[in-house]
C-alpha cells in the first residue's frame, strides 16, 4: 500500500516541480503577498494631510495650531483663508481634514467662556476619519486639561479640581502595529487558497488529459490514490507556513512568542479541511477553470467570515452563528495567538477542537464522494 502511495506522492512532486509557472505560483506568490501585506495593509496612520483656516490668529489659537503640527499625525498642507479655499481642497482632496479656528476663540477663551472649534473630514473613507478623529480629540483633550492647569495657577490653587489620569498599556502588540495582527493571518489566507487550488486543478487536471481512467484501472486503491494525492499538497503548504513565518520574522521583525511545533501542528489540522474541500471540488468540476471558479466562490465566503479584515462581533447574530462551521475563523485564532500571545495549547485547545471537528468531517465527506466518483 505505501509503495504505491509513494509513487504517486514521487509523481506529484515531479509533475508540480517541472513546471516552471506552477512554482512561481508555489513559491514567488507566497512572498509578493506577505510584501505586500506587510507594506500595504496597515491601518496605522501617522502622516494626514491637513489644511489650517485659523481666522483668529491669536495666541490661543497659535498654541492650538502648534499642538496639531506638531503632533506625529498631522501634516499641515496648506495655510488658507477664505471659505473657498477650505471647499476646494476638501473636494479635490488636497487634504483630509481642515483645522478651522473662527475669529473670538482666543476672546472666548479668556473670558472663561466655551471656544469653538472646527474639524472638518473628508467622510469618504470612513474608517480614515473615525481615526482622525481620535487623534485629534486626544489633542484637543490634552489642550483643555493644560487650558484648566493654567487657570488653577494663575488664582494661586485657591480651587483644586479632582482629575483622572489614565494611562493605557496595550499587551501582546505594544505599538498597536497592524501589521503585526494582519501579517500572521497571511499565513492563513495563503494556506486556504493554494491547497484548495493546487488540491483540485491536480485531480481534474488528470481527467482532462486521459490519465485519470488510467490510474483507475490501475492497482491502486482509492484511499492510495487520495492518500498521494493530497500529501505533495500538504508537504507545500507547510514550507509556505515556513516561508511566510521566515520572512515575517527576520523581514518585518513580528514578534514570535509561541512554539514552532504547535504551529506546525495547527496547520496540519486545518489543512484537513482545506485539502478535503480541494477534493471535493474536484469531484463537480469537469475543467482546471471550472474549478479554478469554485475555488475562488469556496475562498471569498471563507475569507470575509473569518475575521482577518473584519471582526466577528461586528457581524448580525445569524452571520456570527454560521462563521462557527468556517474553519479560517478558529485558524486565525490560533495562527495569532502562538505569533502575538505565546500562549500554549492548553489556552487554544478551545479552537482546535472545533478545528479537528470538521476536518474530519470535511476530508470524510470528500474522500466518500471522491471513491464513488472513481468507482
Amino acid at each position: 500500500m505505501f509503495e504505491r502511495a509513494k509513487a504517486i506522492l514521487i509523481k506529484e512532486f515531479k509533475q508540480v516541480l517541472r513546471d516552471k509557472r506552477m512554482k512561481t505560483v508555489i513559491f514567488v506568490s507566497p512572498l509578493i503577498q506577505i510584501i505586500l501585506f506587510g507594506y500595504a495593509a496597515n491601518k496605522d496612520i501617522n502622516y494626514i494631510p491637513m489644511a489650517i483656516y485659523d481666522q483668529d490668529n491669536t495666541k490661543e489659537s497659535r498654541e492650538l495650531r502648534y499642538r496639531f503640527v506638531y503632533s506625529k499625525y498631522f501634516v499641515p498642507k496648506q495655510y488658507i483663508h477664505s471659505q473657498d479655499e477650505q471647499d476646494r481642497v476638501i473636494d479635490k482632496g488636497v487634504v483630509n481634514v481642515v483645522l478651522r479656528i473662527d475669529r473670538g476663540f482666543g476672546r472666548d477663551l479668556k473670558a472663561g467662556k466655551d471656544a469653538n472649534v472646527q474639524l472638518i473630514l473628508d467622510g469618504s473613507d470612513s474608517n480614515t476619519a473615525m481615526i482622525i478623529m481620535g487623534y485629534a480629540g486626544t489633542i484637543m483633550g490634552n489642550y483643555q486639561q493644560d487650558l484648566i492647569k493654567n487657570d488653577i495657577a494663575s488664582i494661586g490653587n485657591a480651587i483644586s479640581f479632582p482629575s483622572v489620569d489614565l494611562r493605557d498599556r496595550a499587551w501582546f502588540n505594544e505599538n498597536l502595529i497592524s501589521r503585526n495582527y494582519y501579517l500572521p493571518g497571511v499565513i492563513a489566507s495563503i494556506v486556504t487558497i493554494m491547497s484548495l487550488l493546487l488540491t483540485a486543478m491536480a485531480i481534474v487536471r488528470e481527467k482532462e488529459i486521459g490519465t485519470m481512467e488510467q490510474l483507475i484501472v490501475s492497482p491502486l486503491k482509492p484511499i492510495e490514490l487520495i492518500f498521494g494525492k493530497l500529501l505533495p499538497f500538504g508537504v507545500i503548504a507547510l514550507i509556505q507556513t515556513g516561508l511566510i513565518t521566515t520572512v515575517g520574522i527576520l523581514w518585518f521583525h513580528i514578534p514570535f512568542r509561541g512554539s514552532l511545533l504547535l504551529l506546525i501542528l495547527s496547520t496540519c489540522i486545518y489543512l484537513f479541511t482545506t485539502l478535503g474541500a480541494g477534493l471535493f471540488i474536484s469531484t463537480i468540476s469537469s475543467t482546471q477553470q471550472e474549478a479554478m471558479m469554485s475555488v475562488f466562490l469556496f475562498y471569498m465566503p471563507t475569507f470575509l467570515l473569518s475575521g482577518f479584515a473584519y471582526p466577528i462581533q461586528n457581524m448580525p447574530m445569524v452571520i456570527q452563528w454560521f462563521t462557527l462551521i468556517n474553519p479560517m475563523r478558529y485558524f486565525l485564532v490560533v495562527v495569532r495567538g502562538i505569533f502575538l500571545k505565546g500562549v500554549g495549547i492548553e489556552t487554544l485547545w478551545i479552537q482546535l477542537v472545533p478545528l479537528v471537528i470538521i476536518g474530519f468531517v470535511v476530508i470524510t465527506l470528500s474522500t466518500l464522494r471522491f471513491r464513488k466518483k472513481l468507482a
